[in-house]
């Protein structure tokens, strides 16, 4: 089974994550996007560029993608492992088609449409909702995807995803205490499996 975590920056899915290394059992492959790889370097040094062309920071996400599918994801789900990422693919399309609007026609459609023939959807997708602000205050807003109004592009991107596919996604209040979002991602785990 391959479980994400996904929201916008400041929502606590890396806070999740680290807590589920605790709770969830050793056979559970842990994972992350952009990854560690040297695509995932690349993709962290364009995080860092103001001036970067959207298009092109779309692929190396992508290409971040394809090999994380290939090298750790597929691999570990064929072993029969509970695979869980922090962030995956609706990461790419909520952020990169807020990125691509007005560059590309339809961006979230676009976006979708270059990983529909080889990425593989997570069986379940737990999304920790906050507002913008809130995220973009607790992300501190380090880079330029973590500005408030980004932030309410990329989350309106993501309620489109959320209702195209509403049996997939788990909403978590993630206003709360860290504690309080761990017990519900646990919880909401804890009935997937």
């Amino acid at each position: 089974m391959l479980v994400t975590l996904e929201g916008i920056d400041g929502s606590g899915k890396t806070t999740v994550a680290e807590a589920l290394r605790e709770s969830l059992p050793g056979e559970t492959v842990f994972t992350r996007e952009p990854t560690d790889s040297w695509y995932g370097e690349v993709v962290e040094r364009s995080l860092g560029d103001a001036d970067a062309d959207p298009l092109a920071e779309l692929f190396l996400y992508t290409a971040d993608h394809a090999d994380h599918l290939s090298r750790v994801v597929e691999p570990a789900l064929a072993d029969g492992a509970l695979v869980v990422s922090d962030r995956y693919v609706d990461s790419r399309y909520a952020y990169q088609a807020a990125t691509l609007d007005g560059v590309v026609r339809r961006p979230l459609e676009y976006v979708m449409g270059i990983h529909e023939p080889f990425t593989r959807t997570p069986d379940a997708t737990l999304y920790l909702d906050v507002p913008p602000e809130t995220g973009a205050e607790r992300a501190g807003a380090t880079n330029k995807f973590e500005t408030a109004g980004y932030l309410a592009e990329v989350r309106a991107n993501y309620e489109r995803l959320i209702e195209a596919e509403p049996e997939r996604f788990v909403r978590i209040d993630a206003t709360r205490s860290p504690e309080a979002v761990v017990e519900a991602a646990e919880t909401a785990l804890e009935r997937l499996r």
